[in-house]
């Protein structure tokens, strides 16, 4: 029995999860379309859930900030980078470059 463990699962659902500060890091740039967009995904996903969330982007990355260059990245499997980068500006998630 689980009877000596805190009792997570049943605590009421009145009480939220704790809000994360999280800062994205990439330095991924349009060569490699797929890694390129996850910070921006998952930028997005986070501040869904209502977490606090920067995004800093360095070397190649930088790049991604050209609109010509974020129109052109289309990763495999995952909506384009445009789409991504248009969520995070609308959510006003803060970019350091």
């Amino acid at each position: 029995m689980l009877l000596g463990l805190p009792t997570l699962a049943l605590s009421s659902s009145s009480q939220s999860a704790p809000k994360m500060k999280v800062l994205i890091k990439s330095a991924w740039g349009s060569a490699d379309p797929t890694q390129a967009s996850f910070p921006f995904h998952h930028a997005n996903a986070f501040g869904e859930g209502g977490h606090e969330v920067q995004l800093f982007l360095l070397g190649e990355a930088v790049s991604l900030m050209r609109t010509v260059v974020a129109n052109s990245v289309i990763p495999v499997g995952w909506p384009p980078l445009s789409e991504g980068f248009a969520k995070v500006v609308e959510r006003k998630i803060p970019i350091h470059v």
